[in-house]
């Protein structure tokens, strides 16, 4: 009788691997099933639930005009809010039971559009401009630069005031610190102080801000050529 030969070690290798193959792709298979039974289909919307899509069996219901109708079958509320020629929105749906009121959604959403879209227009944009100093600076460019930052405060904007040390100055951060005090005191009332003198390796800066209701409104119109010729360019003045 012959003998069977004993497997190899190689062939039971393959054999495991195939069995492991196998068992892998079976989990995937089972895992995908169960994530594409339980998928809602979609991302999830903020907008509120209105008419048919409000499936609930009942609800507080609010009329047109903000005034309590009460407790009410949800077919009954979608019965109103046809005879009505409204929708039923629901305003609060976390409440037991929801509040739901009727209303022209579309015209609504609408309005709330446009009240947004006047919101931004009358926003102001707050604007930090940067003027950069010296320790050691001179009077005449000490004034220049003052009157740049009372600009740039009268027009509604902060100003962003840094002190450049450099070499030995670094080991003096007093004289920054002084330099920054009196800025802030010659430019007295029209500014406060939002952010107090920090030193931040060579630099040492300070923020002020326009004191509210004191700040003129920008200019739209472009300045005069005589304007132009006495200031000095752009945002930033490094010395």
């Amino acid at each position: 009788m012959d003998s069977v030969p004993p497997a190899s070690p190689a062939l039971g290798r393959r054999v495991e691997k195939a069995r492991v193959i196998l068992v892998c792709a079976f989990m995937h298979a089972f895992l995908g099933c169960c994530l594409q039974s339980t998928n809602t289909g979609g991302p999830i919307s903020i907008e509120p639930r209105i008419n048919e899509r409000i499936r609930v069996p009942e609800v507080r219901l609010v009329g047109p005009a903000g005034e309590q109708v009460g407790i009410v079958k949800i077919e009954d509320a979608l019965r109103m809010a046809l005879e009505a020629d409204l929708d039923l929105v629901e305003v609060a749906p976390e409440a037991k039971p929801p509040v739901c009121k009727l209303m022209d959604y579309g015209k609504f959403k609408y309005e709330a559009a446009v009240k947004a879209r006047e919101a931004r227009k009358n926003q102001v944009n707050t604007v930090i401009k940067e003027m950069k100093l010296r320790p050691k600076i001179e009077q005449h460019d000490y004034e220049t630069k003052k009157g740049h930052i009372e600009r740039f405060l009268g027009a509604g904007d902060k100003v962003k005031i840094t002190i450049m040390f450099r070499g030995r100055e670094q080991s003096r951060p007093e004289l920054g610190y002084r330099l920054l005090q009196r800025l802030a005191q010659d430019i007295g009332e029209s500014a406060v102080i939002e952010s107090a003198p920090v030193q931040d390796g060579r630099n040492m800066t300070m923020v002020l801000a326009p004191v509210r209701g004191k700040s003129a409104v920008k200019k739209a119109a472009k300045p005069t050529e005589a304007e132009v010729a006495t200031e000095a360019p752009a945002e930033e003045v490094a010395e």
